[in-house]
């Protein structure tokens, strides 16, 4: 049975051992605490990405209505009433940049270094859209300061505009000049 002479089959007890077993544990906490440090900040990571893309998709701003002023059979100016997008947070129209491509090329404007402002025809305020009810009328003067490379729209004449949001998220409208316009016309729908 139990040989009291050898000492083979005993276990190793006493200071060194719990000195032993208790540096394990330290190292297998420090351990944890570094995986859910950085399970943590992988969390926070994803969350914020997770935001900026739906902010990317859904921060839109809609086109309401576009339509031009005619002068000497020719369109010098564009008006777009635009509002916010179904599912949009805040549209902050000052940070909105507008992309002009015509047969005058291509050309960027920041909303809030338009010559001709932006009026707030309902429930904006400080060209902000807060609700889907708001509307804000934005004026480009296209043969002044607003667009220098460009001339007044002919008849016939095509351009496509791309409104871009602070957020990125892009709304593309195409804008088509009657291929007859007359002198009795002081406006006309594009």
């Amino acid at each position: 049975m139990f040989d009291a002479t050898t000492d083979d089959d005993r276990g190793q007890v006493g200071i060194g051992t719990l000195i032993v077993f208790i540096a394990m544990v330290l190292v297998a906490a420090i351990a944890a605490g570094v995986l859910i440090n950085t399970a943590g900040f992988l969390q926070t990571q994803a969350e914020a990405t997770g935001q900026e893309s739906t902010s990317q998709v859904s921060d839109r701003i809609q086109i309401v209505s576009q339509s031009g002023n005619v002068t000497d059979n020719t369109v010098d100016e564009l008006n777009f009433v635009v509002a916010k997008a179904p599912g949009s947070g805040f549209i902050d129209l000052n940070q909105t940049t507008i992309e002009f491509l015509g047969s005058d090329g291509q050309e960027t404007i920041q909303v809030e270094d338009l010559n001709t402002s932006v009026e707030n025809i309902l429930g904006a305020d400080d060209d902000v859209l807060t609700d889907s009810s708001d509307r804000a009328l934005v004026t480009v003067d296209v043969e002044g300061d607003d667009l220098p490379d460009y001339s007044a729209l002919a008849e016939g004449d095509r351009m496509s505009v791309t409104f871009t949001t602070g957020s990125g998220a892009t709304t593309t409208a195409e804008i088509r000049v009657p291929t007859t316009l007359t002198n009795d016309q002081t406006s006309v729908r594009l």
